[in-house]
């Protein structure tokens, strides 16, 4: 399986990775949690807001992000010890678990429910069918990602045949699609927004709302890092929990200010509508643990694709009970 090449990444984790703060793949400071992310999206406002509100600081440590532009390139920087956290898709966490590891990679916390891309045609079609793709070429991600297997899955419950194009990198789908590649391409906000307004191409329809929910994003670190920082990863998780709670109920133009210094090249109107987005299609959790019966569906998904050798048992591969003290904490 392609997943198996994460493994050779593990050398090379740090030149993988472009930084979003100053310090990259700088030595560790332990006031510094370093976070990988798959990819920089209004899709994870929470984590940002968690920042922006000052949630970390008031939990006595500041955030160092960092982009993966993938879940192999994320989970290289977590297995390498590059990135004390990782954030994509738990799918990263099985391929591990099923190739075996001295310190697996555990899912401590999950921030979104559903898919948070949007699908982009080339021209406006306003009584879009998801049928309408038949026969269509998709630019919906890397094989093996969350993104693409949930593209795939929305296809074959419908019956749908039409041809997913792998062959692109997650970062760089969207200048793919603008080049021409493709007659429709998935995009998360608030690069869909931009890319519209730009007159480049026209939202049709939400991915997450045809897909329903599945564990999409969470975040993973190694069991020896949970074991060792305990303290840090309740207090991670409770400004996270808290931020999450403000971005379904503060004010979305509030929130976009708040987010303007995370997306220094996209308006505070985008921003604003990015958000009003994702919270129409209920794209956030309250409570970040994750739930089996999720965890379940999204081994059915990983399944239908090709993509899972084997199931692995919940437990081997999630955590609840630190997210689950915090969401009684915080929604008390």
């Amino acid at each position: 399986m392609k997943h198996k090449l994460i493994y050779l990444f593990l050398a090379a984790a740090c030149a993988l990775v472009v930084p979003l703060s100053a310090a990259g793949c700088s030595k560790k400071n332990d006031n510094v949690l370093r976070i990988n992310e798959v990819t920089h999206s209004v899709f994870y406002a929470p984590m940002y807001l968690a920042d922006a509100l000052g949630y970390f600081g008031e939990e006595g440590f500041e955030i160092e992000l960092t982009n993966g532009g993938g879940a192999d390139a994320t989970m290289a920087a977590v297995l390498s010890g590059s990135a004390d956290i990782g954030f994509c898709g738990p799918e990263a966490a099985i391929y591990v678990e099923i190739g075996g590891s001295d310190d697996q990679p555990m899912v401590f916390g999950q921030l979104t429910k559903r898919d948070g891309s949007f699908l982009v045609g080339r021209k406006p079609d306003p009584d879009f069918k998801w049928e309408n793709l038949a026969g269509k070429n998709i630019l919906a991600g890397r094989r093996g990602g969350v993104p693409a297997m949930t593209f795939e899955y929305v296809l074959k419950q419908d019956g749908i045949q039409a041809t997913l194009n792998y062959g692109v990198a997650f970062n760089m789908m969207t200048a793919a699609f603008e080049s021409g590649v493709s007659d429709y391409c998935t995009m998360f906000e608030p690069v869909a927004s931009e890319y519209e307004k730009a007159g480049k191409g026209h939202i049709v329809a939400s991915v997450g709302q045809k897909s329903g929910e599945i564990p999409y994003t969470c975040f993973i670190a190694k069991q020896s890092y949970i074991d060792s920082h305990a303290e840090r990863i309740e207090g991670f998780l409770r400004a996270v929990t808290r931020a999450i709670k403000y971005a379904v109920t503060g004010s979305a133009d509030k929130i976009a200010e708040l987010l303007v210094p995370y997306f220094a090249d996209t308006s505070k109107e985008s921003l604003k509508t990015s958000v009003e987005s994702y919270r129409k299609i209920d794209a956030w959790v309250d409570n970040m643990a994750m739930k089996e019966e999720a965890f379940d569906r999204l081994q059915t998904i990983i399944d239908s694709a090709g993509e899972l050798k084997k199931r692995v048992e919940f437990e081997d591969v999630v955590q609840r009970d630190v997210a689950d003290k915090v969401y009684k904490e915080v929604y008390a």
